[in-house]
């Protein structure tokens, strides 16, 4: 077709109280040979998407002189027959204007658009960069620097041009530099909590707001809390995908490798933006998509983990691998998601998080079949029996080995937030709904365990109480809980059924101190072990409410965890002139609430009080806080003689020899990092 303009991009046209975006897809780089729309009802002051179509029964006939596409799409939930027609024109210019007719089955009347054209972008997000002073963002990588696959063009990309290479447009905002005000008195520290940086959000992104929209923020901060290069931190409130971060300590350098390795991570982090999933997670979507090769782990995307690279045959896998294939693209899928995926499912503050990209509530496959032992692994689900009116539900998690002899390798991420293990509960009323965490996050590295004979598990601890979609545990009954997790290669390990039930409160005071745990900001300052935010604020009198009223009561140690926590930490926030902000941790606060959840966490729990205490995973973390506090105070023997206490209980607990192995370990890590002398 030499001589005529190529027919892809975006159109735009109106009909009386409506507008319509169109995207056609036949011509230009990467075609999918799809086109799609979205209606927009127009209204005084901003337009709001009423239904977005792609065809799915569609002609394409594409000449020279013109293109015309004519099929029945879903609108609004109901067929819809769909005609196009867009006349070729000789360069140079642009396309000609597309004629778009849409005709209702239900037989009302066809409404006709004449769609100018707008953008060789199929769509167009806006990007506010901002950064805290000592941080420097990510520009260009050439990739030419570093050996590439020789199907891949040597360019120099920045996120804006990968972004574009997919056919999205990212448009600068204003930038700004985020200045510590009280950085004197604070030392340097500056790791940040998810807590922080949504509150950071919604405090300081100046397009942030309470609608669909296409503006995302992009925080490059200084370090996180875990470690984390990068994280899609919103996502546990209403309007998500609005704030993405990267975390400059952990990504730095100037060498071609560290820059590469930035690149990826900005993109990777805003493509969660846009709601794309892991690669190893995209069977999980609506409908479900094919798994690439090895369970995803196999893909060539920025979603996938260099680290975790795995394809076939044995001995291509990790890092290296990875980037001798990859070649800087998307994979055809994420495309047609980015290109072509509804506006609610792609719109920033449109649907939540995985709404529309991955599983929305389903998870009843998860209780069918049996258990399975892939890899030579099995995975446990170990929940109490019963759980009290309003009390937190905390799992405990298992993954073993099978094989008695040899090893296993595996990785320990058992934290469904972690995005390798899913959990799905079955409710009394019988729906089942996968448990969906606020804030999934990048690890970014394997994290390999070498199980066997001496080391035959690994064990974590999960709140699942509250989540994306509220509270799970709220209704007294009989409750069924089944996890899945991947594997390093991929394989997928299905546990036993778990089982338990929450007790209906016997007494007024039950029912009262219930309802005090149970609200959607104690849920979610549960969930981040506390919280300074000004929107969780009546969370907080909550929980105070709980402490002060109800200071016997067994679930209250919940309470005092979160604040003993929450107390022994600084807390940022971002002030409207751009500076940065800390409340000094409050130690002497967090040293008298963590001694009291681990008093009453002291005796096992076959001797202490129903529902008193908190488990052992739990009480190893209160331990090593309530350690760290005292280290923070300046008192390094009680730091010491807390370390030495917590070992003592668990040992008295009747605990596995490579157990205890593991608690006089974490004792003596926490000595080095306190300073405690030998």
């Amino acid at each position: 077709m030499a001589g005529v303009v190529l027919l892809f991009g975006r159109y735009r046209g109106v009909a009386p109280g409506t507008e319509l975006e169109l995207r056609v897809d036949v011509d230009g780089p990467r075609p999918l040979m799809r086109v799609s729309g979205d209606l927009f009802e127009v209204q005084a002051e901003a337009s709001r998407c009423v239904g977005s179509f792609e065809f799915d029964r569609a002609a394409i006939t594409s000449t020279e002189a013109e293109l015309t596409v004519e099929g029945t799409a879903t609108l609004n939930g109901a067929d819809c027959a769909v005609g196009v027609q867009i006349a070729r024109v000789t360069e140079p210019g642009d396309p000609a204007v597309a004629t778009v007719t849409l005709t209702p089955a239900s037989g009302e009347a066809a409404t006709s658009y004449a769609c100018e054209f707008v953008s060789r972008h199929y769509r167009s997000v806006v990007l506010e960069q901002d950064r805290v002073a000592g941080t420097e963002p990510f520009d260009s990588y050439d990739t030419a620097s570093l050996s590439a696959p020789p199907e891949s063009p040597p360019r120099v990309l920045s996120v804006t041009a990968a972004f574009a290479e997919a056919g999205v447009e990212v448009l600068s905002n204003d930038q700004h530099e985020i200045v510590q005000a009280n950085a004197p008195e604070m030392g340097a520290d500056l790791a940040w909590s998810d807590s922080e940086l949504h509150d950071a959000m919604e405090r300081h992104f100046s397009l942030w707001a309470k609608a669909p929209r296409w503006p995302v923020w992009l925080l490059v901060a200084t370090k996180h809390e875990k470690g984390h290069r990068g994280v899609m931190f919103d996502s546990d409130r209403a309007f998500q995908r609005q704030g993405v971060a990267v975390f400059f300590d952990a990504i730095q350098g100037n060498d071609p490798a560290s820059r590469r390795a930035q690149l990826r991570t900005y993109v990777h982090e805003l493509g969660h933006a846009f709601n794309m999933l892991h690669s190893w997670q995209k069977d999980r979507s609506h409908p479900p998509q094919q798994l690439g090769a090895n369970g995803g782990f196999g893909e060539l995307s920025w979603m996938n983990y260099p680290d975790n690279y795995l394809l076939d045959p044995p001995g291509v896998f990790g890092d290296e691998a990875y980037w001798e294939r990859f070649g800087f693209q998307f994979t055809d899928s994420e495309l047609a998601h980015l290109r072509h995926g509804a506006y609610e499912h792609v719109a920033m503050g449109a649907a939540d998080f995985q709404v529309g990209a991955a599983d929305a509530g389903a998870g009843g496959e998860l209780f069918e079949g049996a258990a399975s032992d892939a890899s030579a692994l099995v995975l446990e689900l170990r929940p109490k029996a019963t759980y009290a009116y309003g009390e937190p539900v905390n799992v405990e998690l298992k993954l073993a080995t099978t094989d008695g002899q040899g090893s296993t390798q595996a990785h320990d991420f058992l934290q469904p937030k972690d995005d390798f293990v899913t959990i799905a509960i079955r409710q009394p009323s019988g729906r089942v709904v996968t448990y969906r965490p606020l804030m999934p996050r990048c690890t970014g590295s394997s994290q390999a365990v070498e199980l066997s004979a001496s080391k035959p598990a690994v064990y974590d601890s999960a709140f699942i109480g509250y989540g994306r979609d509220g509270q799970y545990f709220s209704e007294p009954g009989e409750y069924e809980l089944r996890a899945l997790y991947v594997a390093r290669d991929g394989a997928r390990v299905l546990s036993p059924v778990a089982r338990l039930r929450v007790r209906a409160p016997n007494s007024a005071d039950d029912e009262r101190v219930g309802e005090l745990l149970l609200g959607s900001q104690q849920g979610e300052l549960l969930y981040l072990q506390g919280s300074d935010a000004d929107s969780l604020s009546s969370g907080n009198t909550a929980i105070d409410e709980l402490i002060a009223e109800y200071p016997e009561h067994p679930l209250t140690v919940h309470g005092r965890l979160l604040k003993g926590v929450n107390a022994g930490r600084d807390f940022k926030w971002l002030a409207e002139d751009n500076t940065l902000w800390t409340r000094p941790a409050r130690t002497q606060e967090s040293v008298e609430l963590l001694t009291q959840v681990v008093e009453a966490s002291r005796p096992s729990l076959a001797e202490r009080v129903e529902a008193a205490g908190v488990d052992d995973i739990t009480l190893s973390f209160a331990g090593q806080r309530l350690a760290a506090a005292h280290a923070r105070a300046g008192d390094v023997a009680r730091a010491d003689a807390t370390l030495v206490d917590l070992v003592t209980i668990f040992e008295g607990r009747g605990l596995r020899p490579d157990v205890l192995a593991t608690v006089r370990l974490q004792a003596e890590q926490s000595r080095a990092a306190f300073q405690i002398p030998q």
